[in-house]
């Protein structure tokens, strides 16, 4: 004979409460109502009742489906491993699960993706495959489907996202160049269909154009993609270009990936030959040889500002747009020196 599942009435008898008093408990969005004591008297008897709420009868209730919709440039990126977890831990704290989808930098994998999922009826979107001017986001927003971004915004900033202050991180990285005593940086940067390329390329222009270091046009080379193959083609050209530079800016670490590949290749050494930054810190950058000197950007608090921003749209349709900029800071390590 099949075992009774255990309800509500069941673990509120247990607790000694009403079962509305354990309906609010059980629910994230409810669960402050009752005091913290009481709470976790509940949750630990419901667990160990082996208690497990019914998604299909929540969801018949409340017409939500607990599950919030995640999509990704490039899973290969180690950039988003790190706010991918974070989505997800914020996430089943408050009773969600994501749903994780890769475009693989591909604009129609993204609307495909995207309709996909709001076929199988998710809560809201997480996406990091923004682009400037993207007809997915504004899709999603003239449809009211609730929808956070993040890494990336498009030009109409009219949706709610998380970016990281690029200028900011671009003048960190070239304040520090300048302060060991680089006077000609080049720059590698990103596509420039997005706002991550985009502004981190208008920021290093912005630096080269008050005279704080001897720069010109021909030695910025914006790629295709954030990939160490494009890095290294794209370190290639400069080299061809003008070999007078000492430094390089990379847009993201996998371009400056790039750049190590190109130096070995030339039988250069970093930072002795020329010094190399990146942006993102991504996980081990730290074990490269040599380390390199990384503009991080917090990935926890990317993740946790984007789940608290989509379940505030997912309860209350009519809050307003925003947009969170998340200052970053300045790794220095072994990739960057004084020019020999």
């Amino acid at each position: 004979m099949a075992k009774r599942k255990v309800n509500i009435k069941d673990v509120a008898v247990r607790a000694d409460v009403h079962p509305s008093t354990v309906s609010r408990v059980l629910n994230p969005e409810t669960r402050s109502m009752v005091s913290a004591s009481v709470a976790e008297r509940v949750r630990h008897i419901a667990n160990e009742m082996g208690y497990a709420r019914s998604s299909l009868a929540y969801g018949l209730r409340t017409g939500r489906t607990q599950t919030i919709g995640v999509v990704i440039p490039d899973l290969t990126n180690p950039l988003f491993p790190p706010i991918i977890r974070q989505i997800e831990r914020k996430l089943a704290e408050q009773g969600y699960i994501a749903i994780l989808a890769d475009s693989d930098n591909n604009h129609e994998n993204e609307k495909a993706i995207v309709q996909l999922l709001l076929s199988r009826n998710v809560d809201g979107l997480i996406l990091a495959t923004a682009h400037r001017l993207d007809s997915v986001v504004i899709t999603c927003v003239d449809e009211n489907i609730p929808l956070v971004l993040v890494n990336r915004t498009i030009d109409a900033h009219s949706v709610t996202a998380v970016i990281n202050d690029d200028a900011h991180g671009i003048e960190l990285a070239a304040s520090h160049l300048a302060g060991l005593g680089h006077e000609s940086i080049a720059y590698i940067g990103g596509p420039q269909d997005t706002s991550t390329g985009h502004d981190r390329f208008l920021a290093f222009k912005h630096l080269m154009n008050t005279g704080r270091f001897k720069s010109h046009s021909h030695v910025i080379r914006n790629c295709k993609a954030f990939t160490e193959a494009e890095g290294r083609r794209g370190f290639l050209a400069l080299l061809k270009k003008d070999r007078k530079f000492t430094a390089v800016i990379a847009a993201n670490d996998l371009l400056a990936l790039g750049c190590y590949d190109a130096l070995s290749e030339l039988g250069l050494r970093c930072p002795n030959d020329i010094s190399v930054t990146g942006f993102n810190d991504m996980p081990f950058v730290d074990r490269l040889s040599p380390p390199l000197t990384s503009v991080r950007i917090p990935h926890d608090e990317i993740g946790n500002q984007a789940v608290e921003l989509l379940l505030e749209k997912i309860r209350n349709p009519q809050s307003p747009i925003r947009t969170v900029n998340i200052l970053p800071e300045l790794i220095v390590r072994g990739s960057t020196a004084p020019p020999a």
